[in-house]
């Protein structure tokens, strides 16, 4: 059996993380960045904006806070606490019914992989096969109010179903323990554990049902967005410019990570966690709207189904349905594309993470 440690290797990287500086004239202004979890490879992005100068030529220090959820970290840009946040979008609609509205200034992938997340050898195939079984899942975690909605789309019978609450720190040990039949999460947190330990898992993920939200957006308040364009422009593209470059040079960008992380070099396959988690990131990105209009489009029909599902899972007495072209822009997309080739060559690099999906 694998030890603790080598099993919660991810939970090394809720440690304060330590910045390092690029060798550059110090930027004047200081700026205020939460990430939605952990640092981890799913948000490395931000860290490899940050190592490779994109906000400090634009004259801005950019300090990036751990999160504690999508959810919390919507709320906390909403509130004014931080000035940017990554989020999940569906957190930044919910926040908006409930009056703490948030813009999305650049959409970071395409699918928040939330999904089922099986062992290799597990005779379950379809989602259908769990009827009488048993699922670990985290009731605050983001996928965990639309399993319901999942389980009606696939045809799981969720009344015969086991849900047994966990933390999320030890949800991907006891499936590995076996303790539980699936899983429920993102696999793009999830997949990062049982790849570095060499643990072969499948997903079923929501996306295939008609269960499909955004990755994480770039969120500001929209105040910020009308008083200071500019600011919003250069975070968006500093991060636009980042997710370019991990989409084409991701051992680099794993390694700039690393440098700006550098106790996550310390856990046990603490890089090869990175790695998957990135290669799962980029795999999110590469979708038509990215390849059409540039990195970081979003899509208004997307935000009107997002926004329906949020409102009929997530909605509670006195929440009002946000207008969903009030809840992004993309003023500041365009710029950052790749060629058909350099497309060719960022699909063949996330082949291997599409496999799991498979």
């Amino acid at each position: 059996m694998l030890s603790r440690r080598a099993i919660l290797t991810s939970t090394a990287l809720a440690a304060p993380f330590i910045l390092s500086h690029r060798l550059r004239a110090a930027p004047s202004r200081k700026i205020r960045l939460t990430l939605p979890w952990v640092a981890e490879g799913s948000n490395a992005v931000a860290f490899v904006a940050k190592a490779n100068g994109y906000w400090a030529d634009a004259g801005l220090d950019v300090e990036i806070s751990r999160g504690y959820g999508s959810v919390a970290a919507a709320q906390a840009v909403g509130a004014g606490r931080f000035d940017f946040g990554l989020a999940a979008a569906s957190a930044g609609i919910q926040q908006a019914a409930k009056g703490l509205p948030t813009v999305s200034i650049a959409s970071l992938g395409y699918d928040a992989t939330m999904t089922l997340a099986v062992l290799g050898d597990s005779p379950v195939r379809v989602p259908k096969d769990l009827d009488g079984k048993s699922i670990g899942g985290t009731v605050n975690s983001g996928e965990y109010p639309f399993l319901p909605a999942f389980a009606k789309a696939s045809g799981l019978d969720l009344k015969t179903v086991k849900l047994v609450q966990v933390d999320p720190n030890v949800r991907q040990r006891i499936l590995m323990e076996r303790q539980v039949d699936a899983i429920c999460g993102f696999a793009i947190s999830i997949a990062p554990v049982f790849v570095a330990n060499n643990k072969p898992v499948r997903f079923m993920p929501y996306s295939a049902y008609g269960l499909k939200f955004y990755n994480n957006a770039v969120l500001t308040r929209p105040e910020v967005l009308k008083s200071d364009p500019k600011l919003c422009e250069a975070i968006a593209k500093g991060l636009t410019k980042a997710t370019r470059f991990c989409l084409l040079q991701p051992r680099e960008a794993v390694s700039l990570f690393l440098k700006q992380v550098p106790e996550a070099a310390l856990a046990v396959n603490g890089p090869k966690q990175i790695q998957t988690g990135l290669g799962i990131f980029a795999m999110t990105v590469i979708e038509p709207p990215a390849k059409q209009y540039g990195i970081g489009r979003v899509e208004e029909a997307d935000y009107v189904r997002m926004t329906d599902l949020v409102m009929k899972y997530l909605g509670a007495p006195g929440d009002k349905p946000p207008v969903p072209a009030d809840l992004f822009t993309n003023e500041f997309i365009g710029d950052v594309k790749l060629s058909p080739d350099e497309w060719t060559k960022a699909e063949a690099q996330v082949k291997e993470y599409h496999d799991l999906f498979r």
